[in-house]
């Protein structure tokens, strides 16, 4: 696989790579992230490898992570025209203004104005509503952002962290309204989070929703670095010392133990299981420097066999949740010993055992 393998996202015509450049780390005001300079390296190493989608946002190191993307694509005189830009409202840029964060209208308005002077472009490929606003009613957001698609200033919507309810409820009234759906889901998914499996990737299957996960390296922890010898003591300022788990460890130690038999890194191996889950679209990759883009940019030659995925599936379970704790016995007591599509079923004793047993 490369870079120039497009996929389309969602139910759209919206073609983007594999691995989607994530900005976040785009400036030093966070205190962790990367020059503006070594930014503007890191963009030129993904799209000069046929990359064409950057991921930031309206907060992401206080707007200067636009601000680096808008000055790169100036003083490189690329075509704009063939990246997918993608950034997000929500987040409040003005202490103590109610209608700064959110998704309400304003607050869209205003957010969407301020990014497009920051990335020094007229529109941007996809807007995302980047977490669940509860004081605002989906249908204004909604209305709102179709305005948008229509004015031309937005190509494509997407929904980030947000309830699986809620996102099925907007997709429904877009649809019946003919307005703009959204066409991408962006989750937290990696080997040490998965439990998006219990309602949101299937959501977002039957919505026909393009996933795209972010943080699939959980905040570096399972980057390599982490053992059990070293207690979780790295060079991370993002995730907290000592909250590895147990559980995890066994997971990091089985992950460190296969990149060594495919002599890849261990970073490389956590990108390409979750590239490989069902639904999963385009990947979001982040780093500090073109090193550790080059390392997540090798999950492109991984195929990882059957059985390394059944291991690394087993060992990262989440544990089951309702109602699915419930559902998973249920179908015996539907089909009463009868085998549907495949799935077979035992006879319960609490259902009648023969034809004439019961009232």
């Amino acid at each position: 696989m490369e870079l120039t393998h497009y996929r389309t996202l969602g139910r759209s015509g919206l073609k983007v790579s594999p691995l989607t450049l994530g900005a976040m780390t785009f400036g030093t005001d966070w205190h962790y992230g990367a020059s503006p300079e070594t930014s503007k390296e890191i963009l030129a190493a993904y799209l000069g490898q046929g990359g064409n989608m950057i991921d930031t946002a309206n907060i992401y190191t206080r707007g200067h992570s636009e601000k680096i993307i808008g000055d790169y694509l100036k003083e490189s005189n690329i075509n704009r025209d063939r990246l997918v830009i993608a950034t997000k409202f929500f987040g409040s840029m003005r202490p103590g203004d109610p209608n700064s964060g959110g998704t309400g209208r304003k607050a869209i308005l205003a957010s969407l104005e301020a990014s497009l002077r920051r990335l020094q472009t007229d529109y941007v490929d996809l807007y995302w509503m980047h977490a669940y606003d509860p004081h605002t009613p989906i249908e204004e957001t909604l209305y709102t952002l179709e305005n948008l698609v229509q004015s031309g200033k937005v190509r494509y919507i997407g929904v980030s962290d947000t309830p699986a309810w809620k996102i099925a409820a907007a997709q429904t009234i877009a649809h019946f309204r003919g307005w703009p759906a959204f066409i991408g889901l962006q989750i937290e998914y990696s080997l040490l989070e998965r439990t998006v499996e219990a309602e949101l990737i299937p959501m977002a299957q039957e919505m026909q929703l393009g996933v795209m996960p972010w943080s699939p390296l959980k905040q570096g922890i399972l980057s390599g670095k982490y053992t059990r010898e070293n207690k979780g003591q790295t060079l991370s300022k993002r995730t907290a010392t000592g909250s590895v788990s147990e559980k995890a460890y066994d997971v990091i130690e089985a992950l460190n133990s296969i990149a060594t038999d495919y002599r890849l890194p261990a970073s490389a191996i956590a990108l390409a299981w979750v590239m490989a889950r069902e639904g999963v679209t385009s990947t979001i990759i982040g780093a500090r420097t073109t090193e550790q883009l080059q390392q997540n940019l090798l999950a492109l030659t991984v195929t990882l066999s059957p059985q390394v995925i059944a291991a690394l599936d087993a060992l990262s379970a989440p544990e089951p949740v309702f109602p699915y704790t419930l559902l998973a016995n249920a179908r015996h007591i539907a089909q009463g010993g009868a085998t549907i599509n495949g799935q077979a079923s035992v006879l319960p004793a609490i259902l009648p055992q023969q034809e004439n047993d019961h009232y």
